[in-house]
């Protein structure tokens, strides 16, 4: 079956009236999150039938062709939970995470987070990124000076090594690059890939939303999305 696109779940983040982080009312994001459009994303495609964990089994409605189908009537429930969270987070000031490094959710995730102005990780998640932030943030600063910095009096062995040096920043980091504090909730594609990052969150009291496919263990998740990741 298709893999599906993140648009079900990216609605989580629509901005109402061009309010950039502010989360649209339940009631107009239902309107969109409709059954019909998570058939239409493939959401309810799970994995092989072979490669499942029993303890997504409530969340499973039904085998076919090898491939379990996940219940859609839970996933809209779930999203309706995690939606409180994210409005409730997002209206008290605090900021989002979004954390997609698997190739198929780079693109979605990276467009999301920047179209309702919060923050992002697609290309790999660095250990201590939450419960070490205060090194990472050295890091943070550093690409900032890099990034004002006149590289056209320095030699081209100096302007070589300090470009390549910027670019490894950025491309870890620019996702975070205006975050100062740690988040108020982190929304995870994929919790397999991404572990450490549910594991940090966890162990800092930061909610997780997350979206679970049937190979997935959703326990430990705050606010587990039934759906294919």
């Amino acid at each position: 079956p298709p893999r599906s696109t993140l648009f079900p779940y990216t609605t989580l983040f629509r901005s109402k009236e061009g309010c950039p982080g502010i989360p649209d009312t339940g009631r107009n994001l239902m309107a969109v999150v409709t059954m019909k459009s998570l058939l239409e994303a493939g959401v309810h495609f799970g994995h092989q039938v072979k490669r499942w964990d029993p303890r997504m089994k409530k969340f499973i409605f039904s085998e076919r062709n090898g491939i379990h189908i996940i219940d859609l009537q839970k996933t809209i429930q779930a999203i309706k939970d995690a939606y409180e969270v994210v409005r409730k987070a997002v209206a008290s000031g605090k900021t989002v995470l979004f954390v997609g490094t698997k190739k198929q959710a780079q693109q979605a995730i990276q467009k999301e987070a920047e179209r309702c102005e919060q923050f992002y990780v697609t290309n790999r998640w660095l250990g201590g990124m939450l419960t070490n932030f205060a090194t990472v943030r050295k890091s943070i600063d550093r690409y900032i000076k890099l990034e004002k910095e006149d590289f056209t009096n320095l030699t081209k062995k100096e302007q070589a090594q300090l470009l390549k040096e910027k670019l490894k920043l950025e491309k870890n980091l620019k996702g975070i690059k205006g975050m100062t504090k740690q988040p108020g909730v982190l929304f995870v594609i994929d919790t397999r890939k991404e572990a450490i990052a549910v594991a940090e969150a966890k162990k800092l009291g930061i909610p997780v939303v997350a979206v679970v496919d049937t190979n997935c263990n959703p326990e430990g998740i705050d606010y587990p999305i039934p759906g294919n990741d």
